[in-house]
């Protein structure tokens, strides 16, 4: 959930590092940190609060190091104060690190080096990691100016300890080098020309260069100003693979939008059109993947698919299991992926799984991805960032080619994981018993979003003046039927991370199996009531609302007509086909979570208690 950066080269460390952090900051917020090598010592500046903070802290100092390492923090171990603010520096003041993930056993081993006479400034985890690579490092036998001490100091402590961990040192005694290593957090190196950076994100180095080494689990990477070099834990040299990202830094910047969340939602019509571009069939009646690594046949003789996911990407599948039985006629199976691994599920030898995360990262999807492949399943992920673990894990997979999202709420992402789910609906459809005439039709109303998403966003500004008018509720409920219950239940999401109203999402039928004890005139209600076979029974359910006083806010479709007076507000978007209705149907409620928020004064990129990708259990 951290952000993390190193540099080592040529350049002024600190300034490398500040706009690194800055870019990394929707991974966390709560404080933030930079310590460089300099005269001879450590030298270090941290505080509590944004990187802004840390900046304006920074010009009180003279870094000229052109070594260094920074950190944005999301707060697991004790409070937002400077003292818990990365990076943290041994008690011998030979060692600084910083960190993203948790070490598990960290009870332990502080029990152990305070008996050592080590002692601690914060009530972190990460600092008693730095005083163990302090406390191998004193007890190491060989001479201090060996080039192997500071490496095989941090290597040694790794090996002790439980957890995730994505870290980054310096070592006073070795003023020009940088040891770093990855367990279950993200770690990139960036190659650049008589530089190297390190970084839990591409983001952070993409300014400096567009040459990445993605690291895996276990590895140690050394750093020095022209060279480096990565083993593993236990010794073994590894040979470096070096990427390259596609991206540019302009695509990672907010441009004249106000939010990156903002700017993200009005990106949906061209990230649509990456996400499906060169997969459809040349006759247009079915979709195609390159990635998947599995066979037609192979796919043909799936009869169930397991779905697993977190957050957004959870809502996701739920559609994406929808629209697969629906169409295909095969079962589905959504599942937490917090909860996977852990109650022992038992799954057919015909069951194909799939992991959705945009950022390939997310701990619990990595590990329900590892458990499926443990007991021997195929193991597909999509996800939205080449290179990442989850990417590099699985069996094959689909890319959404979305471009990088910032924003903490995702919108684009999700947007694509929901064409990519309506894809793989159809493609598993024309295997079994979907006509040559029906996939065309699909096809087509899949090729049409973008331009659906389009005439969904000029609805912007009606939208705008009813976030105006909702905007001082303290609680809202999201309802719709089948494919658009997700729907209800990514609307209230987003409104809960970005204005912290309390909401929640229902089957609009079910309301009046207990949700309904919360209507009256302080809660309004969000429903879709598109044309179709439940709009009758959806606007049943607005009448119960409007007969307790509460007010309603319809999402309809184009030509739908409600009786008088039934909603206080309607939003109108496209009709369309029911494979594509919930793209279309998010929309609307990514926009009037945005106004909302934005009328209550809330920081729509940087909402409170969240970072954007989860790293840590």
């Amino acid at each position: 959930m951290c952000g993390i950066v190193g540099y080592v080269g040529k350049q002024k460390a600190s300034v490398i590092i500040l706009e690194g952090l800055k870019r990394l900051e929707y991974r966390g917020y709560d404080s933030a940190g930079l310590c460089v090598v300099q005269s001879g010592r450590l030298q270090l500046a941290k505080k509590a609060g944004r990187v802004e903070v840390l900046a304006k802290e920074a010009t009180r100092h003279r870094f000229d190091a052109t070594i260094g390492i920074g950190h944005t923090r999301w707060a697991t171990h004790g409070g937002v104060t400077d003292a818990n603010a990365h990076p943290h520096l041994s008690s011998d003041g030979k060692f600084a690190l910083i960190h993203n993930g948790v070490i598990e056993n960290y009870v332990g081993i502080k029990k152990f080096l305070l008996e050592k006479g080590y002692h601690f400034q914060s009530e972190t985890d990460t600092e008693v990691l730095c005083n163990l690579i302090a406390y191998h490092y004193a007890k190491e036998p060989v001479a201090s100016d060996s080039p192997n001490r500071f490496v095989e100091s941090v290597r040694k402590s790794l090996q002790h300890v439980e957890g995730t961990y994505g870290i980054a040192v310096l070592c006073v005694d070795f003023p020009t080098e940088i040891v770093a290593a990855r367990k279950a957090s993200p770690l990139i190196l960036g190659v650049g020309t008589d530089e190297y950076i390190v970084a839990s994100d591409a983001s952070a180095l993409i300014s400096r260069t567009q040459n990445v080494v993605y690291l895996n689990d276990g590895e140690v990477v050394h750093l020095t100003p022209s060279t480096f070099a990565i083993t593993t834990l236990d010794q073994a040299d590894v040979s470096p693979v070096v990427d390259q990202i596609t991206w540019s830094v302009e695509d990672a910047e907010r441009g004249a939008y106000t939010h990156f969340m903002e700017k993200e939602i009005f990106e949906q019509p061209t990230a649509l059109e990456n996400a499906m571009r060169g997969r459809f069939s040349e006759d247009g009646s079915t979709a195609i993947f390159g990635g998947l690594n599995i066979t037609p046949g192979e796919f043909r003789g799936v009869d169930r698919f397991v779905f697993c996911a977190c957050g957004t990407a959870w809502h996701a599948c739920l559609v994406t299991e929808h629209l697969i039985e629906r169409f295909a006629r095969v079962p589905v199976e959504v599942d937490y992926a917090s909860e996977f691994r852990y109650r022992n599920a038992p799954l057919d030898s015909h069951t194909l799984f799939f992991v959705i995360s945009q950022s390939g990262e997310t701990i619990d999807t990595l590990a329900a991805l590892r458990e499926a492949k443990r007991k021997g399943y195929k193991a597909l992920a999509i996800n939205n960032a080449v290179g990442s673990t989850i990417a590099r894990e699985a069996d094959g997979g689909i890319f959404q080619h979305v471009g990088p999202e910032i924003g903490v709420a995702s919108t684009k992402a999700f947007t694509s994981q929901l064409l990519v789910g309506a894809m793989i609906a159809l493609y598993v459809a024309r295997m079994r018993d979907m006509s040559f005439s029906d996939g065309v039709q699909y096809a087509n109303a899949l090729k049409a979003v973008p331009g659906l998403v389009r005439r969904a966003l000029e609805q912007a500004p009606h939208i705008k003046a009813i976030a105006r008018r909702f905007a001082h509720y303290h609680d809202m409920l999201f309802l719709g039927r089948l494919s658009l219950f997700p729907i209800a239940l990514e609307g209230a999401l987003k409104l809960k991370e970005i204005s912290y109203i309390h909401a929640e999402g229902y089957p609009a039928a079910e309301m009046k199996h207990g949700p309904i004890a919360l209507i009256s005139e302080k809660c309004p209600s969000v429903i879709f009531a598109p044309a179709g076979e439940m709009h009758q029974k959806v606007i049943s359910s607005m009448q119960e609302i409007k007969a307790r006083k509460g007010p309603v806010i319809a999402i309809v479709t184009e030509g739908t007509e409600l009786p008088a007076g039934l909603a206080d507000e309607t939003i109108t978007i496209p009709d369309c086909h029911e494979a594509v209705l919930p793209i279309v149907a998010t929309i609307p409620v990514q926009l009037l979570s945005y106004y909302i928020a934005c009328e209550r004064g809330c920081d729509v990129d940087k909402p409170r208690n969240l970072a954007k990708s989860v790293t840590v259990e």
